[in-house]
């Protein structure tokens, strides 16, 4: 194993650029002008670690599917991405089973408490305090990602719970190599982990410091409570040692999450946004996500344009869709929430007419100030450290996962024992109607905390399909651009007629209503963003958007890329 590591480090930092092959390994590693995806035959993984990309591909080697190497690979990624990858927070995962020509949306976002309340993050004067809603005890919701992740190897897989989490367990005990990515994300977080002894006791060094690439980080305590999930299932988490400890810091430290919360916590099965465009089916996250009903109300408004006749990243092409964003984040602000809690018009906003209704308000030539631009009134018809990975395998079946604790290393506190990190989804509440939250998203009285609630989310797994079969499994993670990134994904393929790796490497833009700019990242042409600008758009370059993990699978070949925007990310097929 260590051998292996090694191998894998040495690899990472090497850079490799894309290499081809059918019928053996085939792999992606991030690099700059790679054009070629990764090409297979009988199944693919894409996720944004080599370590958890090899154990998911090994799982379908061995003739396990789909849900099962997604499985695997949520459990690896708590370990060798801890930054997003977890056991202590929640997400989101699309499912398509050929059998039944099946796909759905299996929930398990993070609850707030059960005694969670509406006003729990204004200080004395009335205002939000990002204090409490990011880096307290208070921000934590109730964890989602082992119920989910257990339902869905239950329901729908194939391998033993034991099978599924083994590669996990080796990995915590015997220590993984860092990287430069890794260790570049410790230096950032270590300010903040200083709050948390056992957090600092985890990933640093015995003086405070950090470790260096190379080194080896060992998780004995992660790897402990992995096994009491592996060997008791959902009450190894939700009930016994990891539970009294989680409820014991909270009671200890301010935070609200009991033994009831935990055991109350269930994920859900739900019916899939669903759109299409130019011929395709666009199958995407209902609420408590906002990613599937804006993406299919953007594409609904773009549809009628000839967005592939007037170019790729061209000044008309981008007007169009800042403009159609514009009017989706607008939309956004208002109308979102848990659709377990408030009547979120899922049909109205996804309609195309009212696209038809809303493009009216579209001028071709000019930008609309946002300051113009209101929430619309869908027709009554009747939705930045976070990763993506997507998998698909020779049975047909497809999935695409997206699960985060928030920021990266979510709150920063470890609980003590567990080695388990806890998320700080409870920003994403409305702190206070009309207040920004972290990633600049205007929140509104749908999304206000209420307890047991799931908080809205931009998380957008995405399956795209062609005639009833899986065409595209993609997704990212960016907070708020999360929508936009994989929105920009499925156009690239379908618009602009590109390869998977073409579209992953392409330039991406944002516009989210407030701020009024247009985001770009850098590499867009000047003489197109000075066309922007005398259009009426505030344009922004900055920096890179998203990190998309995508599988496409055309006639009997499966063909990956990895984004090349974040170091470690590995797509590998067979």
């Amino acid at each position: 194993m260590k051998t292996i590591q090694k191998c894998i480090c040495l690899v990472v930092m090497l850079g490799l650029a894309a290499v081809q092959a059918w019928g053996q390994e085939t792999a992606i590693i991030s690099g700059k002008d790679v054009f070629h995806p990764v090409i297979a035959q009988n199944g693919m993984v894409a996720t944004q670690q080599n370590y958890a990309t090899r154990a998911g591909l090994e799982v379908l080697k061995e003739g396990g599917n789909a849900i099962d190497a997604a499985v695997t690979i949520g459990f690896v990624l708590a370990v060798t991405l801890p930054r997003a990858g977890n056991i202590g927070g929640g997400g989101f995962m699309m499912v398509h089973l050929a059998k039944g020509n099946q796909t759905f949306a299996v929930d398990y976002r993070e609850k707030a408490p059960k005694t969670g309340f509406r006003d729990m993050f204004l200080d004395e004067q009335g205002n939000a305090d990002p204090e409490k809603s990011r880096y307290s005890l208070l921000a934590v919701g109730v964890p989602g990602t082992v119920a989910g992740m257990l339902m869905a190897l239950e329901k729908y897989g194939t391998i033993s719970r034991e099978r599924a989490l083994r590669p996990a367990i080796e990995l915590a005990e015997q220590g993984i190599m860092v990287d430069h990515d890794l260790r570049s994300s410790l230096v950032s977080a270590k300010k903040r982990m200083q709050a948390s002894p056992a957090s600092m006791k985890i990933f640093y060094k015995k003086d405070g410091s950090v470790y260096d690439v190379g080194d080896v980080l060992v998780q004995k305590d992660l790897a402990a409570s992995l096994r009491m999930i592996a060997r008791n299932g959902r009450d190894g988490f939700y009930k016994g040692p990891v539970a009294d400890a989680i409820v014991a810091l909270m009671k200890a430290k301010g935070g609200l999450i009991t033994h009831e919360d935990l055991v109350a916590y269930e994920p859900a099965i739900r019916k899939p946004v669903h759109g299409t465009y130019r011929g395709h089916d666009i199958y995407s996250m209902p609420p408590p996500s906002s990613g599937g009903i804006h993406m299919v109300q953007i594409l609904n408004l773009l549809e009628p344009y000839p967005i592939g006749y007037l170019g790729h990243n061209t000044a008309d092409t981008i007007h169009l869709m800042a403009e159609a964003m514009r009017l989706a984040y607008a939309d956004r602000s208002k109308h979102l929430g848990d659709s377990d809690f408030v009547k979120v018009p899922i049909q109205g906003l996804t309609s195309k007419a009212y696209a038809d209704h809303l493009r009216g308000k579209i001028d071709r030539h000019r930008a609309t100030p946002s300051r113009d631009v209101a929430p619309g009134k869908p027709f009554p018809y009747e939705s930045n450290e976070t990763t993506h990975y997507s998998v698909m395998d020779r049975f047909g079946n497809a999935v695409s996962n997206t699960y985060t604790l928030n920021f990266s290393y979510g709150n920063k506190i470890t609980v003590p024992g567990t080695g388990i990190l806890l998320n700080n989804e409870m920003d994403d509440f409305s702190a206070k109607p009309g207040v920004a939250n972290a990633y600049g998203l205007i929140g509104g009285e749908f999304n206000a905390v209420e307890p047991e609630k799931r908080m809205l989310s931009s998380m957008s797994p995405t399956l795209v399909m062609k005639d009833g079969k899986p065409l595209l499994a993609t997704g990212s993670p960016g907070g708020s651009r999360i929508i936009t990134t994989t929105l920009q994904i499925i156009m690239n393929v379908i618009d602009h007629k590109m390869n998977i790796a073409e579209a992953s490497n392409a330039t991406r833009i944002h516009h989210q209503w407030f701020p009024d700019e247009i985001r770009v990242e850098k590499g867009l042409n000047g003489d197109t963003i000075r066309l922007l600008r005398n259009k009426g758009h505030k344009v922004e370059v900055k920096n890179a958007m998203g990190s998309t993990q995508s599988i496409m699978r055309i006639g009997d070949f499966f063909y990956g890329a990895s984004d090349p925007r974040r170091s470690g990310a590995l797509t590998l097929g067979y």
